[in-house]
């Protein structure tokens, strides 16, 4: 089996580094760390198995802030997680290319299901490689983002491609599921990363409505729970709060940045959801920020390489600052 390494690991952390849950600042997701406020609920939302009247609320909510294009379809899953797990049996295929590096468990569940993988550096060299491809827009972990023009010609060409948004929401119009309800191609979105409420999981599939309706048949009945469609369709309407939150992560991606530049490191890529950034020395900064309770992404493809979620406060900022302070 493929070892698979994920941000999130504050219990292997405290194992190695000591401390309780609330001592730690816990940086390696890319994760909004100011989650959406979870609205009043009617009990039966908890009570009962989720209607389809909520199940629809949810969709059409998705549909609109994500501007689903007539034509496509959409589905709801327990997280794109659960979607990536079935992709090897919706879209079976000999060999796959994934634009890397990238979220690495398209290439385990490939693997698993017995399918070569090529690893390509960019989506020109995926589509040489493959007639299946997988790539992030915008990226995990280096923030790079596919011109449209360039997956819709791959599709055209009887290419399928997998897209993941799961950080598109930052820079919406970076996102390509305008293009999404011909064959070929199949957009994957993350609730929980923007929205802060990554425990809810709740993703979406967009694409062409027979690959939709094959996943939707895979995923089976009451595939979310109520309470996870209700706060879904709340805070994908909530323009407000959408708006405000794109404007305080960019702010913070911003200083960021500053902050990790003025320490000697240099930005790999970015999104206003995370940073990567390289240092010689990476490995014995992540251990002394460790120690100070405090963890961050590394990466054994990239020893150099720290991604770096956001700080939700100003003494989080400062905090991680005096940590950079004596690693430096």
């Amino acid at each position: 089996m493929t070892k698979v390494q994920h941000g999130g690991g504050i219990d292997r952390a405290i194992a190695l580094y000591g401390g309780h849950k609330s001592e730690w600042l816990d940086l390696s997701t890319g994760i909004n760390p100011t989650p959406y406020p979870i609205p009043d609920m009617p009990d039966d939302v908890w009570h009962r198995l989720p209607d389809e009247s909520l199940l629809e609320a949810c969709l059409m909510a998705a549909c609109s802030y994500y501007n689903v294009p007539e034509g496509a379809a959409i589905v709801a899953a327990p997280g794109t997680q659960a979607i990536i797990q079935r992709l090897p049996e919706l879209l079976p295929t000999p060999d796959i290319a994934i634009v890397s590096p990238t979220y690495n468990e398209y290439e385990r569940c490939y693997t698993n299901a017995g399918t070569q993988v090529h690893k390509a550096a960019d989506f020109d060299a995926a589509l040489k490689a493959s007639n299946v491809v997988v790539v992030g827009n915008l990226n995990n972990p280096d923030g790079r983002s596919v011109g449209a023009y360039k997956v819709k010609q791959g599709a055209l060409s009887g290419a399928q491609i997998i897209v993941d948004e799961a950080f598109a929401d930052v820079a919406p119009d970076c996102s390509l599921v305008g293009e999404a309800g011909g064959s070929g191609l199949l957009v994957l979105k993350s609730f929980g990363k923007f929205f802060g409420l990554a425990g809810l999981r709740l993703g979406f599939a967009i694409g062409e409505p027979a690959k939709i309706d094959a996943l939707r048949m895979s995923l089976g009945p009451w595939a979310v729970s109520g309470p996870a469609l209700f706060i879904g369709e709340k805070a994908m309407r909530d323009n407000v709060w959408i708006n405000e939150a794109r404007s305080t992560l960019s702010a913070n991606r911003i200083r960021l940045e500053a902050m990790l530049s003025a320490y000697g490191f240099a930005i790999e890529g970015s999104t206003d959801l995370f940073v990567t950034a390289s240092r010689s020395d990476s490995n014995d900064v992540a251990k002394v920020l460790a120690q100070n309770h405090i963890l961050v992404r590394e990466f054994d493809y990239a020893p150099e390489w720290i991604r770096f979620g956001f700080p939700r406060h100003d003494n989080d900022f400062a905090r991680l600052e005096a940590a950079l302070a004596q690693a430096d």
